[in-house]
Protein backbone atom coordinates (compact mmCIF):
# COMPACT_ATOMS: atom_id res chain seq x y z
CA UNK A 1 0.00 0.00 0.00
CA UNK A 2 1.27 3.85 -0.66
CA UNK A 3 2.29 5.97 2.39
CA UNK A 4 -0.95 7.93 2.01
CA UNK A 5 -3.16 4.94 2.76
CA UNK A 6 -1.35 3.60 5.92
CA UNK A 7 -4.64 4.66 7.95
CA UNK A 8 -6.36 1.67 5.93
CA UNK A 9 -6.31 -1.70 6.52
CA UNK A 10 -7.36 -4.64 4.12
CA UNK A 11 -10.35 -6.34 4.74
CA UNK A 12 -10.53 -9.03 2.67
CA UNK A 13 -10.09 -10.35 -1.19
CA UNK A 14 -12.30 -10.40 -4.10
CA UNK A 15 -11.54 -12.12 -6.82
CA UNK A 16 -14.65 -10.06 -9.59
CA UNK A 17 -14.45 -7.46 -11.33
CA UNK A 18 -14.12 -3.65 -10.65
CA UNK A 19 -17.42 -2.41 -9.26
CA UNK A 20 -18.54 1.38 -8.70
CA UNK A 21 -18.28 2.59 -5.09
CA UNK A 22 -22.20 2.74 -3.78
CA UNK A 23 -22.09 5.80 -1.45
CA UNK A 24 -19.69 8.53 -1.34
CA UNK A 25 -19.82 12.24 0.26
CA UNK A 26 -21.53 14.45 -1.25
CA UNK A 27 -18.59 16.63 -0.81
CA UNK A 28 -15.99 14.97 -2.30
CA UNK A 29 -15.22 12.64 -5.25
CA UNK A 30 -12.90 10.10 -5.23
CA UNK A 31 -11.64 9.01 -9.27
CA UNK A 32 -10.26 5.14 -8.99
CA UNK A 33 -8.51 3.29 -11.87
CA UNK A 34 -9.55 0.23 -13.17
CA UNK A 35 -8.30 -2.36 -11.44
CA UNK A 36 -7.55 -6.16 -12.24
CA UNK A 37 -9.61 -9.06 -10.82
CA UNK A 38 -7.36 -9.09 -7.85
CA UNK A 39 -9.33 -6.29 -5.54
CA UNK A 40 -9.60 -5.61 -1.89
CA UNK A 41 -12.22 -4.18 0.67
CA UNK A 42 -10.86 -1.23 2.84
CA UNK A 43 -12.35 0.46 5.72
CA UNK A 44 -11.36 3.51 7.99
CA UNK A 45 -9.43 2.75 11.13
CA UNK A 46 -10.15 6.20 12.65
CA UNK A 47 -11.51 9.68 11.48
CA UNK A 48 -9.75 11.36 13.00
CA UNK A 49 -6.31 9.92 11.46
CA UNK A 50 -7.23 9.54 7.91
CA UNK A 51 -6.01 11.76 5.14
CA UNK A 52 -7.97 15.27 5.28
CA UNK A 53 -9.10 14.43 1.59
CA UNK A 54 -10.59 11.38 2.76
CA UNK A 55 -12.62 12.73 6.15
CA UNK A 56 -15.71 13.21 4.29
CA UNK A 57 -16.02 9.48 2.56
CA UNK A 58 -18.46 7.66 5.14
CA UNK A 59 -17.15 4.46 7.18
CA UNK A 60 -17.89 1.83 5.29
CA UNK A 61 -16.01 -0.82 2.81
CA UNK A 62 -16.03 -0.32 -0.63
CA UNK A 63 -15.51 -3.48 -2.40
CA UNK A 64 -13.06 -3.81 -6.12
CA UNK A 65 -11.47 -0.45 -5.43
CA UNK A 66 -7.82 -0.13 -6.06
CA UNK A 67 -7.15 3.82 -5.01
CA UNK A 68 -4.60 5.64 -7.29
CA UNK A 69 -1.88 7.65 -5.28
CA UNK A 70 -2.88 10.85 -3.55
CA UNK A 71 -2.20 13.14 -6.10
CA UNK A 72 -4.57 11.31 -8.41
CA UNK A 73 -7.92 12.56 -6.14
CA UNK A 74 -10.36 15.14 -7.25
CA UNK A 75 -10.88 17.32 -4.37
CA UNK A 76 -13.51 20.76 -4.19
CA UNK A 77 -11.23 23.59 -3.12
CA UNK A 78 -14.12 24.70 -1.11
CA UNK A 79 -14.65 23.11 2.64
CA UNK A 80 -18.36 21.92 2.07
CA UNK A 81 -19.52 25.63 1.60
CA UNK A 82 -21.18 26.35 -1.79
CA UNK A 83 -19.99 29.35 -3.71
CA UNK A 84 -21.88 32.51 -3.57
CA UNK A 85 -24.68 32.20 -6.05
CA UNK A 86 -28.40 31.79 -7.17
CA UNK A 87 -28.00 27.82 -8.41
CA UNK A 88 -31.09 26.40 -10.47
CA UNK A 89 -31.40 22.56 -9.72
CA UNK A 90 -33.03 20.66 -11.72
CA UNK A 91 -35.13 17.78 -9.89
CA UNK A 92 -36.94 14.51 -10.33
CA UNK A 93 -40.22 14.63 -12.82
CA UNK A 94 -41.10 11.11 -10.93
CA UNK A 95 -38.32 8.85 -10.62
CA UNK A 96 -36.16 9.67 -7.17
CA UNK A 97 -33.44 7.82 -8.62
CA UNK A 98 -33.51 10.88 -11.49
CA UNK A 99 -31.68 13.14 -8.93
CA UNK A 100 -28.09 13.72 -10.11
CA UNK A 101 -25.31 13.53 -7.84
CA UNK A 102 -24.31 17.26 -8.65
CA UNK A 103 -27.87 18.32 -7.95
CA UNK A 104 -27.61 16.48 -3.99
CA UNK A 105 -24.37 18.01 -3.25
CA UNK A 106 -26.01 21.75 -4.46
CA UNK A 107 -29.29 21.27 -2.00
CA UNK A 108 -27.36 19.44 1.21
CA UNK A 109 -24.49 22.11 1.14
CA UNK A 110 -27.36 25.04 0.17
CA UNK A 111 -27.60 28.35 2.63
CA UNK A 112 -31.13 28.21 1.94
CA UNK A 113 -33.61 26.21 -0.99
CA UNK A 114 -36.37 28.09 -2.64
CA UNK A 115 -39.05 25.67 -3.66
CA UNK A 116 -42.53 25.75 -5.55
CA UNK A 117 -44.32 24.25 -3.33
CA UNK A 118 -42.76 23.43 -0.04
CA UNK A 119 -44.62 20.42 1.39
CA UNK A 120 -44.26 18.34 -2.20
CA UNK A 121 -40.56 19.24 -2.59
CA UNK A 122 -40.32 17.96 1.14
CA UNK A 123 -40.65 14.53 0.74
CA UNK A 124 -37.66 14.67 -2.21
CA UNK A 125 -35.43 16.57 0.58
CA UNK A 126 -36.49 14.09 3.53
CA UNK A 127 -35.87 10.86 0.96
CA UNK A 128 -32.06 12.37 0.48
CA UNK A 129 -31.61 13.50 4.45
CA UNK A 130 -31.55 16.63 2.75
CA UNK A 131 -31.88 19.36 6.42
CA UNK A 132 -31.02 22.66 4.22
CA UNK A 133 -33.47 25.65 5.47
CA UNK A 134 -36.78 25.56 2.59
CA UNK A 135 -38.67 28.19 1.73
CA UNK A 136 -41.54 28.69 -0.75
CA UNK A 137 -40.97 30.89 -3.90
CA UNK A 138 -44.37 30.75 -6.41
CA UNK A 139 -45.72 32.50 -8.80
CA UNK A 140 -48.09 34.54 -6.03
CA UNK A 141 -44.74 35.32 -3.95
CA UNK A 142 -42.12 35.77 -6.70
CA UNK A 143 -41.91 39.46 -6.56
CA UNK A 144 -41.89 40.15 -2.63
CA UNK A 145 -39.38 37.96 -2.05
CA UNK A 146 -37.18 38.73 -4.82
CA UNK A 147 -35.56 41.26 -2.70
CA UNK A 148 -35.23 39.20 0.19
CA UNK A 149 -32.81 37.22 -2.33
CA UNK A 150 -30.81 39.57 -3.58
CA UNK A 151 -30.24 40.48 -0.09
CA UNK A 152 -29.06 37.00 0.74
CA UNK A 153 -26.80 36.99 -1.88
CA UNK A 154 -25.30 40.21 -1.39
CA UNK A 155 -24.33 38.27 2.24
CA UNK A 156 -22.89 35.61 0.30
CA UNK A 157 -25.27 33.35 0.53
CA UNK A 158 -26.00 30.35 -2.10
CA UNK A 159 -29.67 29.91 -2.96
CA UNK A 160 -30.83 27.05 -4.34
CA UNK A 161 -33.95 27.18 -6.78
CA UNK A 162 -36.24 23.99 -7.21
CA UNK A 163 -39.42 23.26 -8.76
CA UNK A 164 -42.44 20.84 -8.40
CA UNK A 165 -40.54 18.53 -10.86
CA UNK A 166 -38.30 19.08 -13.54
CA UNK A 167 -35.90 21.74 -14.44
CA UNK A 168 -36.94 25.30 -12.65
CA UNK A 169 -38.32 28.01 -14.79
CA UNK A 170 -39.52 25.83 -17.49
CA UNK A 171 -43.43 26.38 -17.48
CA UNK A 172 -42.62 28.00 -13.91
CA UNK A 173 -41.90 31.26 -12.07
CA UNK A 174 -38.52 32.02 -11.59
CA UNK A 175 -36.85 34.14 -15.05
CA UNK A 176 -37.51 37.72 -12.84
CA UNK A 177 -34.98 36.19 -10.24
CA UNK A 178 -33.08 35.10 -12.63
CA UNK A 179 -32.42 38.23 -14.32
CA UNK A 180 -32.18 40.43 -11.48
CA UNK A 181 -29.21 38.42 -10.10
CA UNK A 182 -27.40 38.13 -13.31
CA UNK A 183 -28.19 41.90 -13.39
CA UNK A 184 -27.11 42.79 -10.05
CA UNK A 185 -23.51 40.25 -10.86
CA UNK A 186 -24.06 37.24 -9.09
CA UNK A 187 -23.31 33.76 -10.77
CA UNK A 188 -26.25 32.11 -11.58
CA UNK A 189 -25.47 28.44 -11.91
CA UNK A 190 -27.89 25.72 -13.99
CA UNK A 191 -27.82 22.24 -12.38
CA UNK A 192 -28.92 19.90 -15.03
CA UNK A 193 -31.84 18.05 -14.39
CA UNK A 194 -34.78 15.98 -16.14
CA UNK A 195 -37.46 17.54 -18.12
CA UNK A 196 -40.60 16.12 -19.19
CA UNK A 197 -40.71 18.03 -22.82
CA UNK A 198 -37.19 16.82 -23.40
CA UNK A 199 -37.99 12.94 -22.72
CA UNK A 200 -41.32 13.16 -24.64
CA UNK A 201 -39.77 14.50 -27.62
CA UNK A 202 -36.87 12.26 -27.86
CA UNK A 203 -39.14 9.00 -27.28
CA UNK A 204 -41.62 10.47 -29.74
CA UNK A 205 -40.04 9.16 -32.79
CA UNK A 206 -41.11 12.54 -34.79
CA UNK A 207 -38.00 15.11 -35.50
CA UNK A 208 -35.89 16.44 -32.84
CA UNK A 209 -33.68 18.13 -34.72
CA UNK A 210 -36.09 21.24 -35.04
CA UNK A 211 -38.80 22.10 -32.33
CA UNK A 212 -40.88 24.65 -30.56
CA UNK A 213 -41.17 23.73 -26.79
CA UNK A 214 -44.86 25.72 -26.40
CA UNK A 215 -45.51 24.72 -22.59
CA UNK A 216 -49.24 25.49 -21.67
CA UNK A 217 -51.94 26.45 -24.21
CA UNK A 218 -54.24 29.50 -23.16
CA UNK A 219 -57.57 28.00 -21.31
CA UNK A 220 -59.95 30.07 -22.81
CA UNK A 221 -60.53 27.80 -26.41
CA UNK A 222 -60.78 31.02 -28.55
CA UNK A 223 -57.29 31.87 -27.56
CA UNK A 224 -56.19 28.37 -27.34
CA UNK A 225 -57.40 28.04 -31.32
CA UNK A 226 -55.68 31.13 -32.32
CA UNK A 227 -52.56 29.97 -30.69
CA UNK A 228 -52.72 27.20 -32.65
CA UNK A 229 -53.61 28.64 -35.55
CA UNK A 230 -50.41 30.99 -35.25
CA UNK A 231 -48.40 27.43 -34.72
CA UNK A 232 -50.36 25.46 -37.71
CA UNK A 233 -47.32 26.57 -40.70
CA UNK A 234 -44.42 25.37 -38.64
CA UNK A 235 -42.97 22.79 -40.58
CA UNK A 236 -41.07 21.74 -37.27
CA UNK A 237 -42.10 19.70 -34.28
CA UNK A 238 -44.69 20.85 -31.44
CA UNK A 239 -44.42 20.11 -27.96
CA UNK A 240 -46.88 21.28 -25.53
CA UNK A 241 -47.64 20.34 -21.65
CA UNK A 242 -51.66 20.24 -21.50
CA UNK A 243 -53.15 19.18 -18.10
CA UNK A 244 -55.29 15.63 -18.59
CA UNK A 245 -58.76 17.33 -17.69
CA UNK A 246 -58.05 19.53 -21.04
CA UNK A 247 -56.42 16.95 -22.63
CA UNK A 248 -59.59 16.41 -25.00
CA UNK A 249 -60.23 19.96 -25.66
CA UNK A 250 -56.75 20.27 -26.54
CA UNK A 251 -56.69 17.53 -28.96
CA UNK A 252 -60.40 18.33 -30.71
CA UNK A 253 -59.09 22.30 -31.07
CA UNK A 254 -55.72 20.59 -32.82
CA UNK A 255 -57.57 18.51 -35.05
CA UNK A 256 -59.76 21.43 -35.96
CA UNK A 257 -56.55 23.76 -36.60
CA UNK A 258 -53.62 21.55 -37.45
CA UNK A 259 -55.62 18.49 -39.20
CA UNK A 260 -56.44 15.54 -38.40
CA UNK A 261 -54.19 13.54 -40.00
CA UNK A 262 -51.02 15.26 -38.07
CA UNK A 263 -48.98 12.30 -36.53
CA UNK A 264 -48.61 13.03 -32.32
CA UNK A 265 -47.36 11.20 -29.44
CA UNK A 266 -49.13 11.93 -26.19
CA UNK A 267 -46.57 10.95 -23.15
CA UNK A 268 -48.20 10.09 -20.01
CA UNK A 269 -46.49 9.87 -16.42
CA UNK A 270 -43.28 10.16 -17.14
CA UNK A 271 -40.57 8.39 -15.35
CA UNK A 272 -42.94 6.93 -13.09
CA UNK A 273 -44.39 3.58 -12.55
CA UNK A 274 -47.30 3.93 -15.37
CA UNK A 275 -45.36 5.30 -17.97
CA UNK A 276 -47.04 5.60 -21.60
CA UNK A 277 -46.28 6.92 -24.52
CA UNK A 278 -49.30 6.72 -27.07
CA UNK A 279 -48.31 7.11 -30.85
CA UNK A 280 -51.19 8.06 -33.37
CA UNK A 281 -52.35 10.53 -35.36
CA UNK A 282 -54.47 13.69 -33.66
CA UNK A 283 -58.16 12.25 -34.39
CA UNK A 284 -57.00 8.89 -33.15
CA UNK A 285 -56.00 10.39 -30.15
CA UNK A 286 -59.58 11.86 -29.62
CA UNK A 287 -61.59 8.93 -30.00
CA UNK A 288 -59.31 7.16 -27.22
CA UNK A 289 -59.32 10.01 -24.71
CA UNK A 290 -63.03 10.25 -25.38
CA UNK A 291 -63.73 6.87 -24.30
CA UNK A 292 -60.38 6.86 -21.71
CA UNK A 293 -60.00 10.03 -19.82
CA UNK A 294 -56.34 10.86 -19.33
CA UNK A 295 -54.93 10.46 -16.37
CA UNK A 296 -51.09 11.92 -14.91
CA UNK A 297 -48.81 14.59 -16.06
CA UNK A 298 -49.01 14.71 -19.71
CA UNK A 299 -46.64 15.42 -22.32
CA UNK A 300 -48.34 16.58 -25.84
CA UNK A 301 -46.18 16.31 -29.02
CA UNK A 302 -46.88 16.96 -32.63
CA UNK A 303 -45.61 16.78 -35.74
CA UNK A 304 -44.52 19.74 -38.04
CA UNK A 305 -46.71 20.51 -41.06
CA UNK A 306 -44.47 19.50 -43.71
CA UNK A 307 -45.77 15.63 -42.93
CA UNK A 308 -49.35 16.80 -43.72
CA UNK A 309 -48.38 18.57 -47.02
CA UNK A 310 -46.82 16.24 -48.38
CA UNK A 311 -49.66 13.54 -48.28
CA UNK A 312 -52.70 16.33 -49.69
CA UNK A 313 -51.97 18.61 -52.73
CA UNK A 314 -52.98 22.38 -53.17
CA UNK A 315 -55.28 20.73 -55.79
CA UNK A 316 -57.08 18.36 -53.83
CA UNK A 317 -57.77 20.72 -51.20
CA UNK A 318 -59.12 22.98 -53.87
CA UNK A 319 -61.11 20.00 -55.97
CA UNK A 320 -63.00 19.45 -52.14
CA UNK A 321 -63.59 23.13 -50.68
CA UNK A 322 -65.09 23.86 -54.05
CA UNK A 323 -67.26 21.09 -54.18
CA UNK A 324 -68.60 22.09 -50.56
CA UNK A 325 -68.81 25.85 -51.66
CA UNK A 326 -71.20 24.09 -54.69
CA UNK A 327 -73.78 22.26 -52.23
CA UNK A 328 -74.33 25.78 -50.29
CA UNK A 329 -71.42 25.88 -47.61
CA UNK A 330 -70.00 28.99 -46.74
CA UNK A 331 -66.32 30.06 -47.58
CA UNK A 332 -65.96 29.19 -43.37
CA UNK A 333 -67.90 26.36 -43.16
CA UNK A 334 -66.12 24.77 -46.83
CA UNK A 335 -63.06 25.75 -45.20
CA UNK A 336 -63.70 24.24 -41.83
CA UNK A 337 -64.96 21.21 -42.70
CA UNK A 338 -62.16 20.51 -45.81
CA UNK A 339 -59.80 20.92 -43.17
CA UNK A 340 -61.34 18.01 -41.00
CA UNK A 341 -61.79 15.78 -44.22
CA UNK A 342 -58.11 15.74 -45.35
CA UNK A 343 -56.38 16.84 -42.45
CA UNK A 344 -55.05 20.31 -43.49
CA UNK A 345 -54.54 23.58 -41.53
CA UNK A 346 -57.84 25.25 -41.56
CA UNK A 347 -55.76 28.46 -42.73
CA UNK A 348 -54.78 26.49 -45.89
CA UNK A 349 -58.20 25.18 -46.47
CA UNK A 350 -60.02 28.84 -45.87
CA UNK A 351 -57.21 30.70 -48.23
CA UNK A 352 -58.37 28.29 -51.27
CA UNK A 353 -61.99 29.26 -50.41
CA UNK A 354 -61.59 33.12 -50.41
CA UNK A 355 -59.59 32.75 -53.65
CA UNK A 356 -62.69 30.75 -54.87
CA UNK A 357 -65.34 32.99 -53.41
CA UNK A 358 -63.24 35.72 -55.39
CA UNK A 359 -63.13 34.10 -58.77
CA UNK A 360 -67.35 33.47 -58.60
CA UNK A 361 -67.36 37.28 -58.02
Amino acid sequence: MLAAFRQFRVVRAYNTTAQAVSKISSTRHLRCKHVQPQCASIQFLGRQAVPHWAQQIRSRSFSALALTEASDLTVPRAEDVLAPGLYLVGTPIGNLEDLSVRALRILQNATVILAEDTRHSRKLLNHYGIKSHMYSFHQHNEHSKQSKVLEQLSQGASVAVISDAGMPLISDPGSGLVAAAAAAGYPVVPIAGPSAFLLALVASGLSSTRFTFVGFLPDKAKHRQQELQDLADLAHTLVFYVPPHDLLDVLQDAVQVLGAKRRCVVARELTKVHEQLVRCTLQEAVSKYTRTPAKGEVTLVVDGATHVADEVTAEEVKLQVAALMSSGQSTSSAAKIASKQLGVPRRQAYAVALELQRDKE
